[in-house]
């Protein structure tokens, strides 16, 4: 039965449920309606829908976890109990979705993140901030550097920004008021406290104001564009000079709350490959154009191929949105127009659109089936406008610019995490921290062993030995277990022929080399950036997963 909102309060108070009373006061429009479900003398709230009789689930669902949760999110309140289920229409699909939960698990980035070096979370750091160690944080340049070669073919300027600005300037872009909740307390002048203090203000009230932002300081950055728009109001610029197009690898800083956060895909500060193009209306299609041709490689060269596309356009209805009507249809269009030369299907999906305008989002499919929303390619007529942004034309008048904004790694803590996952932390060999290991026979070729490690050294691998007194199967193995590509296997026979044994981490194939062929072939490998890996189960486990989001 369907419910009026103030209704729901009642029957919710007649059954003695407050939480569910606070979440209908709380969460819920005035005029919301609500559903609920009977049963007998049952009667609770229920999103629906429901299967016609417990019978046609017969045994093919299961009760999967019981955890702890507090209620919405706060430490400070009741600690409830969430039971995790599944249920399917047959048995088959149920073990095939067990199985991938079960697949899902091995490659949790959380546990291998640690269990190969790459990135540590540590409480006397703070909840959500990542520790990039040696390993992780090489996987991470190369990615960038990676990105820097287009970004320099594509005419990209790089730039870089502090990691706080004044809180003025995230009230002029609207960012401060849209993303209130989501954004660390303002850093308040220290002269502005004592002065309120000596007037009396109480700690209350000064948190208050600060809250609201009625007092000046500066923020943790949220986000980089107001940054990157100060850039370019610093320069007056012809319709020559434009499209401007400037990059930075930008930390920002948003508030999750505790029980959001997870391992590298929701933290609290992170890196997005952000960038901001500054054009004129003609130039508009082909820059966004350009931008979807970025995301392309990125996940293409990585082995993402295997993704849906999603136009966000704006509800007209909702007042989060702001600008004209008309700037929004030019927007709107645009990206339409963008979307349908990359020859993939596209969905339209009102209201996901960000408050500023319309945008173009790529849910990456993974290895085991999981959705991924990863690049991203914003259109924008709104914040030029508040910061009066103007470019000389060819008729001598000034004209407003429009902005795209895009990042088609997202941030690069999710990114990765979602990396680890979709390679089970095996790495292609341009990408894995440690390409190939030299593994001896015995300790009689150690000497040829570091001589191996020095030639493969001196030519641009990365490249560890193992000599320890051990048998030749637990080196291999430990090799394996680190997810090394290639483990070169280095004994007499090899010394007396100047060659090594080159053992495949994927299909565990060897073949012995000369040292120089055994280099020509690795460095064609790299050089391709060739994705190699063992196949995942087919079966696909469906959880789209949104990326943060301004």
């Amino acid at each position: 039965m369907e419910e009026p909102r103030q209704k729901a309060i009642e029957i919710c108070s007649d059954l003695q449920q407050p939480l569910k009373v606070e979440h209908i006061q709380t969460g819920l429009a005035a005029d919301a309606t609500l559903s609920f479900y009977r049963q007998g003398e049952f009667l609770d709230l229920c999103r629906g829908p429901h299967v016609r009789s417990a019978k046609t689930i017969g045994t093919a669902f299961k009760l999967l976890s019981v955890a702890g949760a507090y209620w919405k999110g706060d430490s400070s309140r009741q600690q409830l109990q969430r039971l995790y289920a599944t249920a399917f229409w047959d048995k088959k699909e149920l073990d095939q979705h067990l199985q991938q939960l079960e697949e899902a698990k091995r490659r949790d980035h959380r546990v291998l993140g640690r269990q190969l070096g790459l990135y540590e979370t540590d409480d006397k750091v703070g909840q959500g901030l990542i520790l990039w160690k040696p390993k992780g944080a090489l996987i991470r340049q190369l990615l960038q550097d990676f990105i820097l070669e287009h970004l320099q073919r594509q005419g990209y300027a790089q730039v870089f920004t502090p990691h706080i600005g004044k809180l003025e300037l995230y009230k002029t872009s609207g960012h401060f008021p849209y993303y209130h909740d989501s954004q660390f307390p303002p850093l308040v002048d220290r002269d502005q406290i004592e002065r309120m203090a000596e007037e009396g203000c109480s700690c209350a009230e000064l948190a208050n104001r600060m809250k609201a932002g009625q007092i000046d300081g500066y923020l943790l950055k949220p986000m980089n564009c107001p940054h990157h728009i100060r850039i370019y109001a610093s320069e007056l610029h012809s319709y020559r000079d434009l499209p401007i197009r400037l990059a930075e690898f930008g930390t920002v800083y948003r508030w999750e709350q505790s029980g959001e956060l997870g391992g590298m895909t929701r933290v609290r500060g992170f890196t997005q490959d952000d960038a901001h193009l500054f054009v004129t209306e003609d130039q508009l299609p082909a820059e966004i154009e350009g931008c979807l041709e970025l995301v392309k490689i990125v996940l293409g060269t990585l082995g993402m191929s295997d993704y849906r596309v999603r136009v966000g356009l704006r509800e007209p209805a909702s007042e989060k949105y702001v600008g004209t009507a008309e700037q929004w249809a030019k927007a709107e269009a645009a990206c339409r127009r963008a979307a349908a030369t990359l020859g993939v299907p596209f969905t339209e999906e009102v209201g996901e659109a960000a408050f500023y305008g319309p945008k173009i989002d790529f849910v990456v499919r993974d290895v085991i089936g999981r959705q991924w929303q990863l690049g991203t390619v914003q259109v924008d007529y709104q914040l030029p406008q508040r910061f009066e942004l103007t470019y000389v034309g060819p008729d001598n008048a000034h004209h407003r610019p429009i902005m795209i904004h895009r990042a088609p790694f997202g941030s690069m803590e999710r990114f990765i995490g979602v990396l680890i996952e979709h390679f089970a932390g095996a790495f292609p060999l341009w990408l894995a921290p440690e390409q190939v290991r030299i593994c001896t026979v015995s300790e009689k070729s150690e000497v040829y062993g570091q001589q191996v490690e020095r030639r493969f050294r001196e030519a641009g691998l990365r490249v560890t030995g193992d000599y320890r007194p051990e048998k030749l199967g637990a080196k291999i193995r430990d090799s394996q277990l680190a997810k090394v590509p290639y483990t070169a296997v280095v004994g007499p026979k090899d010394e007396s022929a100047g060659s090594v044994s080159l053992r495949d981490r994927v299909d565990g194939s060897q073949q012995t080399l000369a040292i120089n062929d055994a280099l020509a072939q690795l460095e064609s490998e790299i050089a391709a950036r060739q994705v190699r890996q063992v196949a995942a189960p087919s079966t696909p486990v469906e959880s789209a997963t949104e990326a943060h989001e301004y």
